[in-house]
């Protein structure tokens, strides 16, 4: 249920990966959105080089967009870690198996992607994009936010307008932040490494590379069409953090890889990195994600794709608590359900320097003795190479409904996207496809008189899917998709739920796995997100009004 033309846009403030992505989830929902970037152009900076698989599945659920994006990916690769005299260590590519819908790790040139994502943004009329624009003040109020917006230089014209809420995705150096007065806490590192993004590389490698040396550590991650990043750690006085690199320190760095000329470095820079973590993530109707509200050290990969779950959680959450469907108190699951997985990976990234890029040379001979002994031992090897060490992130507290280990272990849990053939020609097809943008309620071989049960219980609205398993052939009925698993998959994943109700979110996390007799218990539990008013810029509808619960009623079928 999109707003009306009436309601005060979403403003999104940053237009990085963050911002634009919350942008596309916004606007493919029907929310009108005013994105600013105080920059004239999107970055041309060298910043996170790898998209993970819940990423581009959050990018599928925007319409699509993640066919847009895969041309300028290198899909499917892992990374390669290697000791002491270069001597390799282990292979880390996930389980192989996309059990997300896509490939686990993908590198890119954050450049383009920028680039693709705001290009993409033309699809959609209610996304309104304003560069060389910046917040300079915001004013909040119960039902909006009053924000100043400069356009130009400091004495460029300032426009005063009413938004329904604030998303700060303006990076570390945040203004909404600023303005929020929210502090961050954890530590910054002294540590100084220089980043070269090169061209006309020979590397032809599809993983990346960490070199464990401890005399020099680094990491080299190949990219398309020649394109290569080099990392290395410095010694101290080679450069400071913030300077611009000399050529000759690169070309030195570089010589034991390749030889380089001017010409052939596309950009360079010296920085050190943070651990940190906003004191809060919602202020009112303001919203931190992405760098704004957390920092981490690179060596896990994580920090572009926590702003991106970031926005994946949040994004829905506004939608329905615009259409009316749910009350401010969904908006506080945001910080609930963020922060812990934030928290989890930043935590991660630190470890692994240490470990990883230690210049101790003790401490990597002990390193590599351990890792080497781990890949003799089965459970140890795959915790090394699917990278099991990689936080989960699972949801324990928020809008679920825990089912004390009930389910397989779902609930909580985002929800694998196995391919499944449905329609009358049973063609095959990825999960998410077939469920739609909003919430989903899966039967697991139920009957009609439990789906009667679910469809009183006050459940969301949500489209309505049969599974059929054992490899029967899947029947629409009224009201609801059949469903089966085309490579045994689906099969796998809902093995011993024979009878059960699987209540997804629209971000794909499980919301609640539970029998027919426990659906009413599922339906007050959520109730607890119920609008208590309706919703400021809500759709009126135009027949009887829906019983006082965060979704429609009956609930169910859509």
């Amino acid at each position: 249920m999109p707003t009306t033309s009436e309601t005060p846009p979403v403003l999104v403030v940053g237009a990085g990966p963050t911002g634009l992505t919350a942008a596309h989830l916004l606007g493919s929902r029907g929310i009108r959105v005013l994105l600013v970037e105080r920059n004239a152009t999107t970055s041309d900076d060298a910043k996170a080089i790898s998209l993970d698989d819940e990423s581009l599945r959050t990018l599928q659920s925007a319409g699509g967009l993640d066919e847009a994006v895969y041309p300028i990916l290198v899909p499917g690769t892992g990374t390669r870690y290697f000791g002491v005299g270069g001597r390799p260590l282990v292979h880390a590519r996930g389980t192989g198996d996309q059990r997300l819908g896509h490939p686990f790790k993908n590198p890119f040139a954050q450049p383009d992607l920028e680039r693709v994502l705001c290009t993409q943004l033309r699809r959609l009329p209610g996304v309104d994009v304003r560069f060389g624009t910046r917040l300079t003040a915001l004013a909040q109020h119960p039902d909006r936010v009053c924000v100043s917006l400069r356009t130009g230089g400091e004495d460029g014209p300032v426009e005063e307008l009413d938004v329904s809420y604030v998303l700060g995705c303006d990076g570390g150096r945040s203004t909404v932040r600023d303005l929020l007065s929210i502090p961050m806490h954890g530590r910054s590192f002294p540590d100084v490494w220089l980043v070269a993004d090169t061209l006309e590389d020979t590397h032809d490698q599809r993983y990346g590379m960490h070199h464990g040396d401890p005399d020099r550590p680094g990491v080299i991650v190949p990219g398309q069409d020649g394109r290569c990043r080099y990392e290395f750690r410095l010694k101290p006085g080679e450069c400071e953090a913030g300077a611009s690199p000399p050529f000759a320190l690169v070309r030195e760095l570089l010589r034991p890889h390749r030889e380089i000329t001017p010409d052939q470095i596309e950009r360079a820079v010296a920085y050190s990195f943070h651990a940190l973590l906003a004191d809060r993530l919602r202020e009112g109707r303001c919203f931190l994600l992405g760098d704004a509200a957390h920092m981490m050290p690179p060596f896990a990969g994580q920090g572009l794709n926590s702003g991106v779950r970031d926005a994946a959680n949040l994004c829905w959450k506004i939608a329905e608590v615009l259409a009316g469907r749910a009350g401010d108190a969904l908006l506080d699951t945001y910080d609930t359900e963020r922060r812990p997985h934030a928290r989890a990976v930043i935590d991660l990234s630190v470890r692994l320097g240490r470990i990883v890029m230690t210049t101790s040379r003790p401490h990597a001979l002990l390193r590599d003795a351990l890792v080497r002994t781990a890949m003799h031992i089965p459970p140890a090897r795959r915790y090394l190479t699917e990278m099991r060490y990689r936080p989960s992130a699972r949801i324990r507290e928020g809008a679920v409904v825990p089912t004390d280990g009930a389910g397989g272990g779902l609930a909580g849990a985002m929800l694998p996207q196995p391919r499944v053939l449905h329609g009358p020609h049973h063609r095959p097809a990825r999960l998410d496809d077939v469920l739609g943008p909003g919430w989903s309620l899966l039967g697991i071989g139920v009957s009609d008189t439990d789906w009667a049960i679910a469809v009183r219980a006050g459940l969301p609205e949500a489209t309505a899917v049969d599974v059929f398993l054992d490899d029967r052939t899947p029947r629409d009925r009224a009201g609801r998709t059949g469903i089966a698993g085309a490579d045994g998959r689906l099969d796998a994943l809902f093995a011993g739920l024979t009878g059960s109700f699987v209540l997804v979110r629209p971000d794909r996390f499980v919301a609640a796995v539970f029998a027919p007799d426990r659906a009413e218990y599922v339906g007050v539990t959520l109730r607890r997100f119920a609008p208590s008013r309706p919703a400021t810029g809500a759709t009126t509808p135009t027949s009887d009004p829906a019983p006082e619960t965060p979704y429609d009623s009956p609930g169910v079928p859509r």
